[in-house]
């Protein structure tokens, strides 16, 4: 494996692996739709007024908030 380190002492083991994994892939700290308030809504707004199809700028940056926030969208 690249990256995982191993520190050993004599009460313990403890595997440096998850210190050196990218934001990306760590466990999100919020519930998704608690994420990236002021995206949703804005999203959200521009679905109600003009239809999902006229929102593509404003769904893509919430999923690229989403993603920043360590989701999988």
């Amino acid at each position: 494996m690249v990256g995982v380190a191993t520190l050993t002492n004599s009460s313990s083991t403890v595997s440096l692996a998850a210190a050196e994994t990218p934001e990306l892939n760590q466990k999100p700290k919020k519930k998704i739709c608690c994420a990236c308030p002021d995206t949703k809504k804005l999203r959200d707004e521009c679905i109600v007024q003009h239809g999902e199809d006229a929102c593509s700028k404003w769904i893509e940056a919430h999923k690229q908030c989403l993603r920043a926030e360590g989701f999988n969208v």
